[in-house]
């Protein structure tokens, strides 16, 4: 039996993130895409964060890491904010992973906005630094 799991990640964690340093220990696996299936929401424009929806879903980017569930469990889930919880998602390709999704979803909150349209969260915050909504 493994000691290690797969971890799509979208947000902070991904690669220059500030949270990737949680990864270190893990092996980077490439960039992928979820099924079709989700919404992306950013929460202050500070994270991301996956709603699973039965239609009006999207293909979100992100990359994938195997980890250890000791890394997981101590370095990763720790620094992840309460808004979100541990799940498993679907990838494009019909895989399963472990991912952080939001707990339910995100409606009518100020601090919120869905980035469907975007093309990922490191798209979202380009966009943001050159001045674009």
């Amino acid at each position: 039996m493994s000691d290690t799991v797969t971890m799509f990640v979208n947000g902070q964690a991904m690669s220059g993130g500030e949270l990737n340093d949680a990864l270190a220990f893990g092996r980077f696996l490439g960039p992928v895409r979820t099924a079709p299936e989700y919404r992306f929401f950013s929460f202050d424009d500070v994270f991301p964060g996956l709603a699973r929806v039965s239609q009006g879903g999207w293909s979100v980017p992100g990359e994938i890491y195997e980890i250890s569930y000791t890394d997981l469990e101590e370095k990763l889930l720790p620094r992840e904010p309460p808004v979100l919880e541990l799940s498993v998602i679907r990838l494009e390709d019909g895989r399963g992973s472990l991912s952080m999704i939001c707990r339910e979803l995100p409606s009518g909150q100020d601090n919120v906005h869905e980035i469907t349209a975007a093309g990922g969260w490191r798209d979202h915050l380009a966009s943001l630094a050159a001045g674009r909504p």
